[in-house]
């Protein structure tokens, strides 16, 4: 009776744990904060068309000359990392997502985006990775202690 009633729980458990499973948000740009120049709004505005539209070389254009425009604005480096990232200009993209991230500490669609994630935290030192304290290599035969 008891194994009757447990495999419908797990079932429902299965169901219930793919349900909450969500999409990623699609990576969109940013709009500019307030205290922007006009004329950066305005190739910010076309960047983001450009972007949505899928001419990204068109909207880097834009988003270099909105970055240029307004050097302090988090979104602007943000924007332009992300056409960057579209075309696959990475190591670039990185250091542009990492100006994003110091210069707009609260803004939090900026810190918590997928695209930012890979990168890993500005402040941790990239090197070699560990090697595991006890080596990680299977044994072999006969290797074992004596």
């Amino acid at each position: 009776m008891r194994f009757g009633l447990l495999i419908p729980l797990c079932v429902l458990l299965l169901s219930f744990a793919a349900c909450t499973h969500s999409k990623p948000k699609p990576l969109v740009p940013l709009e500019l904060t307030s205290g922007a120049t006009a004329q950066a709004v305005a190739l910010n505005t076309q960047g983001m068309q450009a972007f949505q539209s899928g001419q990204f070389a068109e909207a880097k254009n834009y988003f270099w000359q909105a970055v240029k425009a307004v050097p302090d604005s988090g979104q602007a480096h943000y924007n332009y990392a992300l056409t960057l990232n579209a075309l696959g200009e990475t190591d670039v993209a990185r250091q542009h997502f990492i100006e994003a991230a110091n210069l707009a500490p609260g803004d939090k669609v900026i810190w918590d985006s997928p695209a930012l994630r890979p990168f890993g935290s500005p402040t941790v030192q990239k090197g070699p990775p560990k090697e595991h304290p006890y080596g990680t290599r299977k044994p072999d035969i006969g290797s074992g202690p004596r």
